[in-house]
């Protein structure tokens, strides 16, 4: 039986290691247009296995540069590509330099303090206020973040005072219409709405007689009568 332990290291999972094979049976062929014939075969067989690569921008010359990492640069075709380089597929990538920025609110982000920059520099008042509306809304998202209890709209004002010193001031939290439910028949503009195919203001009862106990289901005004299913 022949072990994982045994067999050469598998470069990349992602083919398996029947790809693999195949790349090492292709570099010991000879004859350079068999070769070249089965290099293409072994192309379409890995972007048939990946089927996700076909939406990759240029996806075959990703699988041209599979194919040369995998025979560890050894084969010898031609590649409608440039052919890669063992420098070019392995190179690492420049290290990315650490922004260095001292944060003046370390428990608001940097965010918000280029919000405050843009709202001070800003001449217009109504925007100027939005602005403000913008920052204590984002606030006490942060505050809520990190404590359980709901902070006060005169504890955001302070701190805001303390950051711009005193040169933006929020106002309340903007009003927002909301659908109330209202007793049933009537609708948020204080009407009587109609029931039942009903005319007038009031509700209408579907049977006859005076009685005062309505009874949707028809029958005499007087008796109510319950109806069973």
């Amino acid at each position: 039986m022949e072990y994982n332990t045994t067999r050469n290291h598998l470069t990349m999972r992602e083919y398996g290691r029947h790809v693999q094979r195949m790349i090492e049976h292709v570099q010991t062929i000879e004859d350079p247009e068999r070769r070249q014939r089965n290099a293409y075969a072994v192309i379409e067989l890995m972007g048939f296995l990946n089927p996700h690569l076909k939406n990759v921008e240029d996806f075959r010359h990703k699988l041209w540069d599979h194919l040369f990492l995998i025979a560890d640069f050894k084969l010898d075709v031609k590649s409608p590509y440039p052919i890669p380089t063992r420098e070019t597929l392995k190179a690492r990538p420049m290290p990315l330099p650490y922004p260095k920025r001292k944060l003046r609110f370390s428990h608001l982000g940097k965010n918000l303090e280029v919000i405050i920059d843009k709202a001070l520099a800003e001449q217009n008042p109504e925007k100027r206020l939005g602005f403000a509306n913008a920052i204590a809304y984002y606030m006490k998202l942060a505050y809520n973040n990190w404590h359980k209890e709901i902070v006060h709209d005169d504890a955001i004002q302070s701190e805001l005072t303390g950051i711009t010193q005193g040169q933006l001031t929020f106002t309340n939290t903007p009003y927002v219409k909301a659908y109330r439910m209202q007793p049933e028949g009537r609708d948020n503009r204080g009407n009587y709405g109609k029931r039942n195919n009903g005319g007038g203001g009031k509700f209408q009862q579907r049977g006859g007689g005076g009685g005062q106990r309505r009874d949707n289901r028809g029958g005499g005004g007087g008796n109510f009568k319950k109806k069973r299913y």
